[in-house]
């Protein structure tokens, strides 16, 4: 047996170098009281010394080393993912510079009710939050506004907050150009609209069970203000959400979606102009370039650890304990194994995105050697991320709903009852093989 198929546990070392890395310096940084502490240090550079280690480990030539690691950078699904990245992030800053975020949360609140407030918000958060494929950019649109509720109303900022990060991690999760989807179908090798089908089918009960959680026990009051709103600003989002479920090819609705708002902007908007147009679509490639190196990074570094044999040990091991909570259910395990592998990634990492990406390789593994189908098991690759994104204290997420409202994380974590109705929904899924779709032809 070559190096490339022998399991070998130390393999893993330089991925584990790089996690401490990140969590220690997030963790050191924390106890001093730096603000958004776990992301000083950007993870694409944390990750430099973990490649040096992984080069330097086994046998073989440098140069041999590092053509692999080129290889895992090069790799098509990579290379697909960052192109994907590109075009969201452009359409994404031509949306916001033409109005459409703030369009759309106006939209939203003008049609809700006084006693509905909260379910409201959780409804706006998770839309725009689906059509942006953002949360971050939902929280920072949004929980200015949750901010002001609390002020004019005897609703605690705690539960506004949590519904926010709630609806916004709903959206992350489901949207057709969230990042943690594309990094999602990419790596398990499924199309972003079956993917789709079958997450849907597992949030949106969970959305439904927080919605009617949010009306029986949340507190009403009044949005005092809502801003002005166009419609003709909101259509850019409305036409590439349908024509993402409609299974139109990923880059078709994105390049779409960046041609229409553009239009918009240059109908809609004083003085936008071609050149703006182009401005702000390279403002959104460049605001994507963090996460579309670390991406490149990772391939390269998961490739030289699958060629020295740590993806496979790993492998056999995950199978091994995924076997003892399947109780030997195949399909059981490998997606209990996966759900497991995912959320401890993202709990060190504290980026979903990043737990995707690093684990991504490992659980399209272990579902081929279970039988998962691919969309199951990218729908949880996201959703599991997404669940421990929104209860993580020192996630960017909750950090920047709690600074917003002037609140401890803690609470804000506390008062997400969407993720943690989803963790109870996700489990009795795979419990039970619940939903599931007609295979391809």
């Amino acid at each position: 047996m070559d190096q490339q198929s022998t399991p070998r546990g130390s393999a893993l070392l330089p991925l584990l170098f790089f996690l401490a890395l990140f969590i220690g310096t997030g963790s050191y940084l924390s106890a001093q009281g730096v603000s958004m502490a776990f992301y000083q240090l950007s993870a694409a550079v944390a990750i430099l010394p973990a490649i040096a280690l992984s080069l330097a480990m086994g046998k073989g030539k440098l140069d041999s080393k590092i053509n692999i690691f080129l290889k895992g950078v090069g790799d098509i699904n990579i290379v697909t993912m960052c192109i994907i990245y590109l075009l969201a992030g452009g359409f994404a800053s031509v949306a916001k510079a033409i109005g459409g975020v703030d369009a759309t949360v106006n939209l939203g609140l003008t049609f809700i009710p006084a006693e509905l407030v909260l379910p409201g918000l959780f409804a706006i958060a998770a839309f725009v939050a689906t059509a942006m494929g953002t949360s971050m950019g939902t929280i920072a649109a949004i929980a200015p506004i949750a901010a002001g509720v609390a002020q004019q109303t005897d609703i605690s900022s705690a539960v506004l907050m949590g519904t926010i990060v709630g609806g916004a991690m709903f959206g992350d999760n489901l949207s057709m150009i969230s990042d943690t989807t594309i990094a999602a179908t990419r790596t398990q090798g499924c199309a972003m609209s079956d993917k789709f089908k079958m997450n849907v089918r597992i949030v949106l009960p969970a959305a439904l069970a927080t919605l009617i959680l949010l009306g029986l026990f949340g507190s009403a009051g009044g949005v005092t203000h809502v801003g002005d709103w166009e419609f003709i600003r909101v259509l850019p989002y409305l036409v590439i959400l349908g024509l993402a479920i409609a299974g139109v090819n990923v880059f078709v609705v994105l390049a779409s979606g960046i041609v229409l708002a553009g239009v918009v902007g240059l109908y809609a908007v004083q003085n936008y102009s071609l050149l703006t147009l182009s401005k702000d679509i390279f403002a959104g490639f460049t605001g994507m370039h963090e996460i579309l190196v670390l991406s490149m990074l990772v391939g390269g570094l998961g490739e030289l650890i699958r060629y020295n044999g740590g993806l496979q040990w790993l492998l056999e091991k995950v199978n091994a304990l995924a076997l003892k909570a399947g109780r030997g259910n195949k399909r059981r395990s490998g997606e209990f194994g996966i759900a497991a592998l995912v959320s401890l990634a993202d709990a060190c990492t504290a980026n979903n995105t990043v737990a995707i990406i690093l684990t991504g390789r490992l659980a399209k593994e272990i579902a081929t050697d279970t039988g998962v189908d691919p969309r199951r098991s990218a729908s949880l690759l996201d959703i599991f991320s997404c669940i421990v994104q929104g209860v993580t204290p020192y996630a960017a997420q909750v950090l920047l709903a709690g600074s917003i409202a002037g609140i401890s994380p803690v609470d804000v974590v506390t008062s997400n009852w969407y993720c943690l109705v989803l963790a109870g929904i996700a489990i009795v899924a795979i419990v039970t093989g619940w939903p599931t779709l007609k295979k391809k032809a």
